[in-house]
């Protein structure tokens, strides 16, 4: 029994040879037909430079001859198309949106479909032309959809290298303007007040960390910038914070454990002593089981003082002890009476000789300049570790 021979699939697309070279022939005068109908119908190509036009010029003609090799063996169609193709999107990404490349690609196109009939030598191969530069269109649209997606992976990789840079340079204050140009790089605003926040990552895959934050503050309508370091995330959050209700929103972006948000300072320029403090309150909310998530780097000025944080030492000082002792004697008697009868004020009274409305007075005098009250036990703390600091800072000789 003699078997009929697998039949070859078909190389031309129904096209006479002659067909081809003519079509061959003409490409450079396609591609000059489909820039000249550019420049006619896209008011942005005309404004181009001239160098840029040259390209696209280029880049048609290399279509246009591309688009005969694929009508001579359809089966390397995807091969024949990204070879083609494979550096025009990138030189165009630079000057030319990922909608306009589709634009002009789509009236290419349309060109071609307009001028291709003519070189038909029967009604059969007219038809296998249109449906040639539809098929051939498809592809050259994904190619390059595929080519502005590379680069843009490409810039979004080069992007978090530099954000980590920016991010790390403010930990570590390298020079301002190192710092400031290459956020300005990334689209930070210089004068935008910033406030770094630092906690536990939520992931040990950084690339969801930064999903996450970044959605959280796109849905705050905040711009940030961030890092993931080994087991810490450091976010430094532009925009007023002052009613901790964005801080509460960001820290849901991070892990379990205590957040950490410095004070927030007026310029991107000043942002290492927001993390410094950060960092700082960070290492040291150990010692407050009870903190709140988050919480302030000042409301942690007690704990980073017993850890040997100079700073705090000196804000304590300069915040609480100083503004005591201004106030004269009689105040800072009464706060440290107060504390020292465990917060009775009855007996504190009685140890001064005082009325008790005496002692509220002098304590709301207290709080008045220094913002914490020495009926809160939080305050309490905060208040005998400042003046304790102060002595020892003044038997030192440093105050």
């Amino acid at each position: 029994m003699t078997q009929t021979p697998a039949r070859a699939a078909p190389k031309h697309h129904g096209l006479s040879a002659k067909t081809l070279r003519g079509l061959e022939r003409a490409s450079g005068r396609l591609a000059t037909a489909s820039v000249t109908a550019m420049e006619q119908r896209l008011p942005w190509f005309g404004r181009l430079p001239a160098d840029q036009r040259a390209s696209v010029l280029m880049i048609t003609q290399t279509g246009a001859a591309g688009f005969v090799d694929w009508l001579r063996d359809s089966q390397e169609a995807l091969k024949l198309t990204t070879e083609a193709f494979r550096s025009a999107p990138q030189e165009l990404s630079r000057w030319i949106g990922l909608r306009q490349a589709v634009g002009l690609v789509r009236l290419a196109i349309e060109v071609f479909e307009e001028e291709l009939p003519s070189f038909a030598a029967s009604e059969a191969e007219r038809a296998a032309l249109i449906e040639g530069i539809l098929r051939y269109g498809r592809e050259i649209a994904f190619a390059t959809a595929n080519s502005y997606a590379a680069a843009a992976e490409a810039r979004g990789a080069w992007d978090a290298r530099l954000e980590a840079l920016v991010v790390d340079g403010i930990v570590r204050g390298d020079a301002e303007e190192s710092v400031l140009s290459r956020a300005a790089a990334l689209g930070w605003e210089p004068a935008a007040t910033a406030t770094v926040v630092a906690g536990p990552p939520s992931s040990d895959d950084p690339p969801a960390v930064v999903f996450e934050v970044r959605r959280l503050a796109a849905r705050l309508g905040r711009p940030v910038l961030l890092s993931v370091q080994g087991s810490r995330l450091i976010v430094v959050l532009g925009g007023p914070v002052d009613d901790g209700e964005v801080l509460g929103k960001l820290s849901v972006a991070f892990g379990e454990g205590p957040v950490v948000a410095g004070p927030t300072v007026p310029s991107l320029a000043e942002a290492h002593r927001s993390a410094v403090e950060a960092l700082s309150g960070l290492r040291a909310v150990v010692g407050w089981p009870s903190a709140p998530r988050p919480v302030r780097s000042v409301d942690l000025l007690p704990e980073r003082a017993l850890s040997g944080d100079a700073e705090a030492e000196r804000l304590l000082i300069e915040q609480i002890a100083q503004p005591l002792e201004a106030a004269g004697t009689t105040v800072l008697q009464t706060v440290e009476a107060y504390l020292e009868s465990g917060g009775v004020l009855e007996t504190c009274a009685k140890t001064l000789f005082v009325h008790p409305n005496t002692v509220r007075y002098r304590l709301r005098r207290a709080t008045e300049l220094t913002g914490r009250n020495a009926t809160d036990p939080r305050d309490a703390l905060v208040l005998r570790m400042a003046l304790t600091v102060g002595r020892l800072a003044r038997a030192r000789g440093l105050w």
